[in-house]
């Protein structure tokens, strides 16, 4: 995307959920409040799969009961210089996942060797989240979002 003097950055982000009443969340370096997996979208890749990439790089799960998009938005990243995420939401059930684990990001990216603690909240949740990530918690409502379309596994 361009547009006159607006730097345009395409994300995936996930919402890991296990038991379907639990979302995998960590509190990342740089921002103030929980995160969930995400990140940038590489050239010549889709939205699912940098969202499959991220979340193996980020947490180290890579084994999902189902992947859905759940909405693509247009979030505001900075006034000046402008710059504007393209966030593109998924759910990701997961299960038998640890109830906390500290990973070390891999990849190639600038996160690449940080270390994230992960735990699970409880939904829905009060909690203060970092860049606006907690957007679209309510789609996660049972009326909101179908079942796992069956086993995926990240490769």
């Amino acid at each position: 995307m361009t547009e006159q003097g607006v730097t345009y950055v395409e994300k995936a982000c996930a919402y890991v959920t296990r038991n379907g009443s639990e979302l995998l969340v960590f509190d990342g370096p740089e921002h103030d409040g929980l995160q969930v997996p995400k990140g940038t979208i590489e050239p010549g890749e889709g939205p699912r799969e940098a969202l499959c990439r991220e979340v193996i790089e980020e947490s180290g799960l890579a084994t999902f009961e189902g992947i859905q998009h759940l909405v693509t938005d247009v979030w505001n990243r900075r006034a000046f210089p402008p710059k504007r995420y393209v966030r593109n939401f998924f759910h990701v059930p997961v299960l038998g996942a640890k109830d906390a684990w500290t990973h070390t990001v891999t990849g190639a990216g600038a996160e690449r060797g940080n270390r994230f603690e992960f735990f699970w909240v409880d939904l829905p949740t009060d909690a203060a989240f970092a860049l606006d990530l907690d957007d679209y918690l309510h789609a996660l409502d049972a009326g909101d979002v179908g079942g796992p379309g069956g086993g995926v596994t990240a490769d």
